[in-house]
């Protein structure tokens, strides 16, 4: 894992006490809350709610219209066509309107756009297929906005539109018989940061004249995943939806939901935010990243439990194989940014042949958590290479692509991904200047928020169970994170083959077993008997009816480990190795401080990872990994692999026969 800053919260104590009496929960989970940006105990109160309240669905702009326009169609008997996404919350959103129109006996139909070979949204393509089906009337769920030109077309072929999405919308707006959609400029809803499944579910809310809270049983589970899969702030009336689909999915009411839970190899009764998005959300994903996402729809609309099972059957097969060429693309990814030197550059910019386009945008994601740098993964075909990129807060992606517009064929997205395309011949250009705006907007590092400081003492079930009533957890009510400092470690133990690595810890009186999951054990930075600060998440293990504690570490530094000075360091030495800059003046070690790092790593064996906890008082990281460098070019240093391992020195050796040395001395004047 990147080495991530750590933002440490400091609870509101006295807060915690009133939450704990007016609002009656356990106090260290008042303490968690008055770290999730709760103002008053009212805002408590509602959070903590098991009582689903709505903003009135009527407020949306369009919408009585909408429902007015759809009413018609059905009682008319007008074929109606769906227009969905491929990805979680298109499918669902796509699921709940042709479920609810079907229940009224429409004419419908439904229509997912092929991720490789159509893309995003409307097409005219599409529209002219849904012509020919005798479609009269399209609505759009979860997309549409944008559609300026399709929507025309569709209008010029005598079928009008009902656009429902959730997406930012352009200067005008398309010309469609009526646009739902929270963001409009017009709109005077309450709640806004909503996915496209929540205002597909608003509208059928107004067809029917009911309340939200009527329809919660029908409908919450589609909308709860569509939030959860969007990365929706799982707050406001988002955290009530949530909760309601959560206890439909327990319950044990859509045959094609039971049968990915099976397959996924899930109870049930264990669903929650967490497992949705790493069990079941990404099954449904990658029907479409992979295939075909109308088999994910068939998956969430059927009722045969048989045909269920033999659709998640396949779309887990399609999930496997998108993992598999997820690693290893990652992996050529790897190896090619360690060849060229990217992982000195700010932004990180690769193009690959013939990479799935469907899993660039997760590759990306895994290679931004590697590096700790903003990354953008593309794949080249006839000359032009598209792809996705993933940031971190701090770092605007979509200003940085805007900044190389002039380079660009297109590109668009927001803050934290986007998605892009450009010629072959223009990525080195390209490169060059997003890493110029990078470094003209200050050093942007990926975060690590924590909650709070623990002592371990107080790790115990009591404490998981005041965890888990905070749930659902996801965007803007995160994991609960904690930091326990100045820890010793005890033991270091490989599972799963070295796979992953479990540590006791000890501080003080008290010892705690915390597992690093995905960290391999032969790659662990840290030795039995070394200081370290971790941070940590609590969670329940129930094995053969037992429960039990479990702690995650979510981060991991040494102790005294002078975060600030590391940073600054790793900038300098990037930006000369980059060549964004010439001077190595903040580079260069001394004569003195290469003989630190001699000593430090003479007779032992680092692994290079390593490197970067090697600051004391005299040398910074960047000096560090230049006298390392230093100190191999004069076969006093030597690797294996990852590992570095001093050389005793037969006889006395002169940094002036070092050429690296010299350069640097050099370019530091």
């Amino acid at each position: 894992m990147s080495v991530k800053k750590w933002n440490i919260g400091c609870p509101d104590k006295e807060f915690a006490k009133k939450a704990a009496e007016i609002c009656e929960i356990d106090p260290f989970a008042a303490l968690i809350a008055g770290t999730r940006n709760i103002k008053d105990l009212s805002e408590l109160e509602i959070f903590l709610s098991d009582e689903p309240v709505f903003s009135d669905p009527n407020l949306l702009s369009d919408i009585k219209k909408a429902a007015e326009i759809i009413k018609n169609a059905i009682g008319e008997g007008k074929k109606i066509a769906v227009f969905g996404d491929y990805d979680c919350d298109g499918v669902a959103s796509t699921a709940l309107m042709f479920e609810y129109l079907k229940s009224k006996n429409a004419d419908v139909i439904t229509y997912i756009p092929d991720r490789i070979s159509e893309g995003y949204g409307m097409n005219k393509h599409a529209v002219d297929i849904l012509k020919n089906k005798g479609a009269e009337l399209i609505i759009t769920v979860d997309n549409g906005i944008s559609a300026i030109e399709e929507i025309a077309y569709a209008n010029s072929l005598g079928i009008k539109t009902v656009v429902t999405d959730h997406h930012i919308p352009p200067e005008v707006l398309p010309e469609a018989e009526a646009v739902v959609d929270p963001h409009r400029a017009d709109d005077i809803s309450d709640f806004k940061d909503i996915c496209g499944a929540m205002v597909a579910f608003k509208l059928v809310c107004v067809i029917e004249e009911k309340e939200p809270e009527q329809l919660l049983d029908k409908y919450s589970d589609l909308v709860a995943m569509a939030t959860v899969g969007d990365v929706m702030p799982l707050v406001n009336e988002n955290r009530c939806i949530v909760k309601s689909g959560l206890k439909y999915i327990r319950n044990n009411k859509r045959a094609g939901v039971n049968a990915l839970i099976s397959v996924a190899g899930l109870n049930r009764n264990d669903i929650d935010s967490s497992r949705l998005s790493f069990g079941l959300i990404p099954r449904i994903n990658a029907a479409g990243r992979m295939g075909d996402a109308s088999r994910a729809l068939e998956l969430l609309l059927c009722t045969d439990n048989m045909r269920a099972l033999s659709l998640a059957n396949e779309i887990d097969s399609e999930n496997a194989k998108r993992q598999a060429m997820e690693k290893e693309i990652s992996k050529s990814a790897c190896e090619i940014i360690e060849r060229n030197g990217y992982n000195h550059n700010r932004v990180i910019i690769i193009c690959g042949k013939n990479w799935h386009s469907g899993v660039l945008g997760i590759v990306a994601a895994r290679i931004t958590e590697k590096y700790g740098r903003p990354s953008i993964v593309m794949t080249e075909e006839d000359g032009v290479c598209h792809g996705s990129g993933r940031s971190f807060k701090g770092f605007n992606l979509y200003d940085a692509l805007f900044s190389c517009k002039s380079l660009l064929l297109k590109f668009g997205g927001h803050e934290l991904a986007a998605g892009m395309s450009i010629e072959k011949e223009n990525i080195e250009e390209f490169r060059k200047e997003i890493n110029i705006f990078a470094l003209n907007n200050g050093n942007s590092v990926p975060e690590l928020n924590i909650d709070f400081k623990i002592n371990p003492a107080a790790l115990n079930l009591d404490m998981a169970y005041s965890v888990e009533a905070l749930e659902p957890f996801g965007n803007s009510n995160p994991v609960p994170v904690f930091a326990v400092f100045d820890c010793e470690i005890a033991r270091i133990m490989p599972l799963s083959s070295g796979k992953h690595t479990k540590l006791l810890l000890s501080k003080g009186n008290t010892s705690f077993q915390a597992l690093a999951f995905g960290v391999k054990t032969d790659e662990f930075c840290f030795g039995v008997g070394e200081k370290i600060d971790v941070a940590i998440s609590v969670g329940i293990n129930e094995f053969k009816g037992e429960q039990n504690l479990s702690v995650q570490i979510k981060g991991i530094r040494p102790s005294g480990f002078r975060e600030e000075e590391y940073f600054n360091s790793l900038f300098s030495l990037d930006d000369y190795l980059s060549g964004l800059v010439k001077s190595s003046a903040e580079i260069t070690p001394t004569r003195e401080e290469v003989g630190i790092i001699y000593k430090k790593i003479v007779g032992k064996k680092i692994r290079n990872e390593s490197i970067k906890y090697i600051l004391t008082d005299e040398v910074s990281y960047a000096k560090a990994v230049m006298s390392v460098s230093v100190l191999e070019e004069l076969n006093l240093a030597g690797r294996e692999g990852e590992v570095i391992f001093g050389i005793p020195a037969k006889e006395k050796t002169s940094l002036n026969n070092s050429k690296i040395y010299n350069k640097l001395l050099k370019e530091a004047q």
